[in-house]
């Protein structure tokens, strides 16, 4: 399972944008998705509060975690990464390290058993 940049080429197996908001700049005939999950995204108090602010990642990845807790978005991907031999999920932030695309990956992946 791959993150990435909704602004990246497309080619990467089943899309899956995960953020409640779209993206800026991007028309949608051309983001190149195959599915817009928007409950898999944090609320918009949380995304607010973390502001993409790369010391605040760490309490916004707990908090985050926190929101995903019983999610049917979470448990939508974790049957996706099951059937679909590449799954991207994708995301709008600059910052490829500190997003919500990062801990949802981590959720997905411990769900699935991996580590």
């Amino acid at each position: 399972m791959r993150i990435k940049r909704i602004y990246d080429q497309a080619g990467d197996g089943y899309r899956v944008l995960v953020d409640r908001l779209w993206p800026r700049g991007i028309r949608k005939e051309d983001a190149g998705i195959d599915l817009w999950l928007k409950a898999a995204g944090p609320s918009d108090g949380l995304r607010r509060e973390f502001g993409h602010d790369p010391e605040k990642f760490e309490d916004f990845a707990a908090a985050y975690r926190r929101e995903l807790e019983g999610s049917e978005a979470v448990e939508q991907l974790v049957q996706l990464a099951r059937r679909e031999r590449k799954l991207c999920l994708l995301f709008g932030a600059k910052d490829e390290e500190h997003n919500q695309a990062v801990v949802l990956r981590q959720v997905i992946l411990e769900r699935l058993g991996h580590r």
